[in-house]
Parts: C-alpha cells; structure tokens; sequence
C-alpha cells in the first residue's frame, strides 16, 4: 500500500456501520467505493453517510465560533486542528473479493486499518459475460473509473427491469443507451412504446444512427420519414381483452361489447361506430361507447356515412397485418420503435396490449412445445409504468396482458423494461418479480422508500445517497449482480460515438 494514498482509518462501528476517520486533506464523498487490503482478500465498502468528529466538546466549539464571529477571537487557533476536528464517515462492507471470487462479507475489517480509494486494478476479477447490455462505467462518489458495466442481457430482461427517478435524471437517456448496445445481437425482441419521439432520433441523433440499425431496427408512425413504416392498425385486430386494464367500462358497456363482439365477430367495433343497433343494448350505452371509441381511436363517421381517422393510426381497411408484422419481427429478435407521441395514452397502451398479448400467447405455445429456448428474450419498453402497472388500474380492472407479463413473463422469455417516476403507485408484488432495478435521482422520500423496499440488495442505508445522485448517476441493483453497483451512465449522443464491438466492448465489463 505504500504507493496508495491512505483517505482514512478504521475507528469502530459494527458490521452495518463500519466507522472510518478521513485523513487530514483528503475527501472521502457520499457513495465512495473504498478498499482495504487484507492478508488474503480485498474487502469494498462504501460511504452511505458522513458526519464531523471532534476532540473538543460541542459547547467549547459553539464558543470558539462565537468568539471569532464576534471579532474576540483574532489570532485564535486550535491546537493541532487536523488532529482535533476531522470528518467521520459510515460505510458498509458490500464484497469481499479473494481472488476471482466474490463474496457477501461476513467480518470486519481489523482495527486500524488503512483506508483507500478503489481503483481499476482492484476491479480486475469483473468478467464479461455473455450477450451483454452496456449500463455505464462504475462510479466511486463522484469519479468515474475506466471500468465499464455490462449485464447478461438474457438474464435482466427476462426477469424484467425498473427504470426509477424523477423527471430530468436521465431515465430514457439510460435506456437509449442500453438499447443501443444491443442492436444487432438478434437475441432480444425489444418493443418500445415512444411517446415523446426520442428514441429513434427523427430529429437528432438516436437508434437508427447504430452502424446495424438498417437490419435490426424497425420504425412505426403515422408520419414516418422515407424508408420506414407507417403504424397504422385495423380495428379488426382489436379484441375486447385488449381493453383490459387501460379503458374502464361499465358493466353495461362491458355486456354490450360482447353482444356486439358474438354478433358481429371482428367487425363489432364497426358496428358500434356506425351505430347498428342490437337487442339489449340501450341506446344510451351504445351513443356512450361511440364517443368513447372516438375519443380513444379517433375514428367516427362522417357526413357521407364513411370511416375517418383523426390520427390517421387505426383504419377500417388498411392496416390489417400491422400488430403481427410487429409480433413476428420482435420473434426475430428486432427492435422496434413505435412512435405513439400522435396517440392518447389509452391508444398508445392499446397498441401495445395487442401485440404483447400475441406475443406472450405465442411465447407460452412455444413453451409447451419444447421451443421456448431456441427464441430471443422480447421485452416492452414501456414509459410511465404506473399507467398500466398502478396500484388503483389494477384493483379497478383486475389486471391486464403487462400485469400478467410482470407477473408470469420471465417463466416464457418476455419481460418488461419499466420507466416511472412513481414506483409507489406500483403494487410491491409486482415491483418484487422485477428483479434489476437502476435506480437514478429521486427526491422524494415516498418514492426512494418504495424502491428501497424491493430491491435485490439491501439499500436501507442508502437513501440520501440515492437523493443525492445527479443526473447519469445511478445504483444498479439486480439480483444477478452481488452487491449494488454505483455507476455513471454516459450521455447518449457521446456514447453513441463509439462504434459498438470496438473500442467499449473490448473493456474489463461487469457481470454479477
């Protein structure tokens, strides 16, 4: 250790709160990974929380400020200061590392001991694992280190992933860059539901700029540019399930959809808006469901008795294979963005409801075939969680095809890759099954608490320091990982750069 700066020493504490003095002139942060080598292993702790230390009592320091605010105190000095006042800090072991192992600590590091920075060449025994998807690099307080971290993409996605914090953190920055490390792998179907327009880069830089985005990305709007596809979906492929948990129906409205569902088959949205009327439905409900179909579809009669679309999205004639296009690419493990930021969040959700059902049936034939493992992880991208994942939605509705997802998907290869800012709203059951969460800046203490509680490693102690993370900074907690790892997620348009497979992809990479 003679060629390593000493930061501290070890004074006291217990096994969850490891007391550290910091060393006169040095800084140790809030989130800093340290190291302290022992006989046969190196132990990792991090700062969860710092405070000041003192020789003197309080009352004799208020005094001593006192009098130098007042202007009695010219020339007064401690003796000694960097002996007698000094910053303590609280840290916790989170690994024990004894050659390429990796272990939950289970001791104490020796009294006494000398304290330091860790370093890149302490991180040597992180392994690259396989079909990778790139987070960032690992963080210590507010350094970067060269090191960058990647997770088993086939592991993360299948068992679902939480993107939390609050707005301006960098949550869909983050998940541009993930997305982009994996362009091209063919081992995952990713289906994202954009309803600001951004990941793709219309306007910028985004998706399609990726060296193997003309093979491996696939682009949906209603106004799309040259070379992509225009979303447009046939309201014949619409089934009342795919209403399930995103628009809320009476009882009378619910019975009168499936009159017009037995009566008419695939053309009972039809002829609802074109007003038929069927025994049993009251006029009053049907005129209801025709608005409410207008408001969510944007389609209505006009004058001459023809069929118009407002957001020129859902159509009586075209459009007929869209949703199973889209279900077949993402089988080919494709990514596909569908620019939703023309749609109302209902139909945004509708969208995705039909073709996440169809792929989860299908996922679930080819389970009870023998198939499954021959497939790509799919995973849904979806923005907002809460709209389709909340607490009420689901108490109201009972459920819906991403409740079942969240629930049951990871058993058929389909998962969800969930951004919100209110992981509260999210019923705990739901947030337990999803078991990576990357946690970026939030302020809000209801919120922090709720992430807190379900993550896979026990951050208990890490609330301010969650609250204290800037924008790219985040906690990668993941049950494929052995401790929480802090890390700094670069911004989009630089890492985007670096052409994958050659200069980020050949670095020491983290895997759990």
């Amino acid at each position: 250790m003679s060629e390593i700066e000493v930061v501290g020493q070890v004074v006291g504490g217990k096994a969850a709160r490891i007391l550290v003095r910091e060393k006169s002139g040095k800084k140790i942060e809030l989130g800093d990974l340290l190291a302290v080598e022992e006989k046969e292993a190196l132990l990792i702790l991090q700062v969860y929380d710092l405070g000041y230390g003192s020789q003197v009592s309080q009352s004799t320091r208020e005094l001593l400020a006192g009098l130098k605010l007042e202007g009695y105190g010219a020339g007064l000095t401690f003796l000694e200061p960097q002996l007698r006042n000094y910053v303590m800090a609280e840290v916790k072991a989170v690994a024990r590392i004894e050659g390429q192992n990796v272990r939950i600590p289970k001791t104490l590091p020796s009294f006494f001991s000398s304290i330091r920075h860790i370093t890149k060449a302490d991180l040597a025994f992180l392994t690259k694992p396989s079909y990778p998807i790139y987070l960032g690099k690992v963080r210590s307080g507010s350094e970067t280190l060269d090191v960058p971290i990647h997770l088993n993409g086939m592991d993360i996605l299948r068992h679902h992933v939480v993107v939390p914090a609050t707005t301006g953190r960098g949550k869909s920055n983050l998940v541009k860059v993930m997305l982009w490390s994996i362009l091209g792998q063919d081992r995952f179907g990713i289906l994202v539901l954009d309803p600001h327009d951004e990941y793709y880069g219309r306007h910028g830089k985004g998706l399609k700029d990726h060296p193997k985005a003309k093979d491996n990305l696939l682009y949906y709007s209603s106004n799309p540019p040259a070379g992509t596809n225009t979303l447009i979906v046939n309201i014949k492929s619409i089934d009342p399930r795919h209403f399930e948990g995103i628009v809320a129906f009476t009882d009378a409205q619910q019975d009168a959809i499936k009159r017009y569902r037995n009566l008419f088959g695939e053309e009972w949205i039809e002829n609802i808006v074109r007003g038929k009327e069927v025994q049993g439905v009251a006029p009053r409900t049907l005129g209801v469901l025709q608005r409410k179909f207008d408001n969510i579809l944007g389609i209505h009669l006009d004058d001459s008795g023809e069929f118009q679309s407002r957001n020129k999205v859902f159509s009586d004639t075209a459009g007929i294979t869209t949703t199973t296009d889209i279900a077949n690419k993402l089988e080919d493990g494709k990514i596909i963005v569908v620019d939703t930021s023309r749609l109302i969040d209902e139909a945004e959700l509708l969208i995705g409801s039909i073709v996440v059902g169809s792929i989860f049936h299908r996922y679930q034939r080819f389970k009870s075939e023998g198939k499954l493992e021959e497939k790509p992880v799919v995973s849904v991208v979806i923005e907002e969680a809460p709209r389709v994942l909340g607490k009420e939605v689901l108490a109201t509705s009972g459920g819906n095809i991403y409740s079942t997802v969240a629930r049951e998907g990871r058993k058929f290869k389909v998962g969800l890759i969930a951004i919100t800012q209110l992981t509260s709203l999210i019923p705990r059951s739901i947030l337990a099954n999803m078991n990576t969460k990357i946690i970026l800046g939030n302020e809000m203490a209801l919120e922090r608490h709720a992430i807190i509680d379900s993550a896979a490693q026990d951050l208990s102690d890490d609330d301010r320091t969650i609250a204290s993370l800037d924008t790219g900074e985040a906690i990668v907690s993941s049950n494929f990982t052995k401790f929480a790892v802090p890390i700094q997620v670069p911004k989009f348009e630089d890492y985007a750069e670096v052409e994958p497979g050659k200069k980020e992809m050949n670095k020491t990479v983290f895997v759990g």
